[in-house]
C-alpha cells in the first residue's frame, strides 16, 4: 500500500461521508432499524457505508475491505485490509448527542498503521499522515484540499493526577472499579472513537474499555493514537491489541499514554 495515495482518499471519503451523515442528522426525522445483534442502524450508516465502500473499491480494487454494515465481509481473512465503521456511535447519532465518527483504517500484519477519525457534528478530524505521524485538521474540511493541520502527541502524564476518558453510552461498574485503581484528577465521557483521539491529543491520559467492541470500532482511533505516541493493549495481560481476529471481535482493552503506570485488571 502506498501511503501517499491512501491518505488523501480516506480523508476525502471521511469528509464526504460526514457531510451525508449530517444531512440526515439535521433532518426532522430519520429511520432506525434493528440488526440481528439488536444494535441499531440508521439510513445514515447505510448511506455513509455505500459512499465509502464505493470510493475505496474504486481507488484500491485489489485491497480486502471489511466494513461493519456488510456482513459478508466479516468472514474475510487477510494480513492486510481496509476496515470501516461508516458511523461509529449510532446511539449518539440517534439521541442527537454529536459524539459520532466516521472511521476508516488500514491494518497491516495485525496493526492499524494508518487511519482517519472524523466527527462531523463536533467539527474535529484526526488522521495519520503518510509518514505515520498523527495530526488534527482544523477545517474548513474541504474534501479536495487539506486544511491547516496540527501535529498531536500524547501527554506527559502525572500518575498522581490522571485524566481519564470513558464511554458515554457503555460506562458500567466494572469500568468504574478499574478507574478507581488510579489517582484521577478528572474524568470525562465521550462517545465513539473520539476517546482514542482525546488520548492522542493529550486531553486524556487513559481510556479503559471493559465491554464489547469490534475491530471496525477501534482500528482508526487506534492508528491515530499510535501515530501520536500512544499504546493500546489487552485488558487481561497488557499485550498489544491486534487485528484480523476471527469474527473481528475485540477483547477488553486499555488505550493510554505510555507514561501511565498501568494497573492490573
Amino acid at each position: 500500500m502506498e501511503y501517499d495515495a491512501l491518505i488523501p482518499v480516506i480523508r476525502q471519503l471521511a469528509i464526504e461521508a460526514g457531510t451525508k451523515i449530517m444531512q440526515i442528522y439535521n433532518a426532522d426525522d430519520f429511520h432506525v432499524k434493528v440488526k440481528s445483534d439488536d444494535s441499531p442502524v440508521t439510513e445514515a450508516d447505510e448511506a455513509a457505508d455505500a459512499l465509502i465502500s464505493a470510493g475505496l473499491r474504486a481507488a484500491f480494487p485489489d485491497m480486502m475491505l471489511v466494513t461493519e454494515e456488510q456482513a459478508a465481509s466479516h468472514g474475510l481473512t487477510g494480513e492486510t485490509f481496509l476496515i470501516v465503521d461508516p458511523l461509529d456511535g449510532t446511539k449518539e447519532f440517534i439521541n442527537r448527542r454529536g459524539d459520532f465518527t466516521v472511521n476508516i483504517a488500514l491494518v497491516e500484519n495485525g496493526v492499524p498503521t494508518r487511519g482517519v477519525v472524523y466527527a462531523p457534528a463536533r467539527e474535529r478530524m484526526f488522521f495519520t499522515l503518510a509518514d505515520g505521524s498523527s495530526v488534527e485538521e482544523t477545517g474548513p474540511f474541504d474534501p479536495a484540499k487539506m486544511g491547516a493541520v496540527t501535529p498531536i502527541r500524547v501527554a506527559e502524564c502525572d500518575n498522581d493526577a490522571l485524566m481519564v476518558v470513558a464511554s458515554k453510552s457503555h460506562r458500567d461498574q466494572a469500568t468504574d472499579d478499574y478507574i478507581n485503581k488510579y489517582k484521577v484528577k478528572d474524568s470525562k465521557s465521550a462517545g465513539s472513537s473520539l476517546k482514542f483521539c482525546l488520548v492522542a491529543t493529550g486531553e486524556a491520559d487513559l481510556y479503559p474499555r471493559v465491554g464489547r467492541t469490534m475491530e471496525w470500532d477501534t482500528a482508526a482511533g487506534h492508528a491515530v493514537l499510535l501515530g501520536a505516541g500512544g499504546k493500546v493493549v489487552r485488558f487481561d495481560d497488557h499485550t498489544p491489541l491486534t487485528y484480523g481476529k476471527e469474527g473481528y471481535a475485540n477483547p477488553f482493552f486499555i488505550a493510554y499514554a505510555p507514561g501511565v503506570d498501568l494497573k492490573e485488571a
